[in-house]
């Protein structure tokens, strides 16, 4: 994951059995393609950079078999570690909250969402029958990724769609493109763990 034009779309597949999703740069190029392993007691998802989907480039896995407050360690396709992400537990439950670390298990950025409200109108208005397939196109949670320091460099938005599976990247601040690829797998990750969760 080199050479990023920014802003990203990803889009989830809403014709498959599996937890899928395909990420497009702002020039077109495919950056990767998403599938999360189902009916696996230990969350599996791999990512694929290629379009023949025979061998991931990247596989996120899940240190426990709860995820309420899992760690998911990337590895890439040689298994080395590239680094992590975890959920902040309860105090998720009003804004969601996720850290990510480096390859040495320390802490380089921060995930939080935007907007906690948000997320609790399209939780109990996506199960109201009718109103629910309208909640795509009202409620859009957004999420920041921000420096140690708190600087916002991120920012990840759910757009405009049926069923939420459209979600934009955009590029508030430069940083070093070496922690390109650490940050947007751990926002691989939570996506599909927050889209999941209304």
């Amino acid at each position: 994951m080199k050479n990023i034009a920014f802003p990203l779309s990803i889009q989830f597949r809403i014709s498959t059995l599996s937890n899928d999703f395909s990420a497009h740069d702002a020039n077109g190029k495919k950056l990767a393609y998403v599938r999360q392993k189902m009916f696996k007691l230990a969350e599996e998802v791999n990512v694929f950079t290629d379009e023949s989907k025979k061998f991931p480039d990247y596989v996120i896995k899940a240190n426990q078999w709860i995820d309420f407050s899992a760690t998911y360690s990337f590895r890439d396709i040689n298994g080395k570690t590239i680094g992590s992400i975890a959920r902040k537990g309860w105090s998720s439950l009003w804004k969601a909250r996720y850290e990510i670390f480096n390859q040495d298990q320390q802490r380089d950025f921060r995930i939080s969402e935007e907007n906690g409200w948000v997320k609790v109108m399209d939780s109990f208005l996506g199960e109201i029958p009718v109103l629910g397939f309208l909640t795509g196109y009202f409620f859009h949670p957004s999420y920041i990724v921000s420096t140690s320091d708190g600087t916002p460099i991120i920012r990840l938005r759910k757009e405009p769609s049926f069923w939420g599976r459209k979600f934009s990247v955009n590029k508030l601040q430069v940083f070093p493109e070496e922690q390109t690829e650490r940050i947007l797998l751990s926002l691989m990750m939570m996506i599909l763990l927050e889209r999941r969760r209304g």
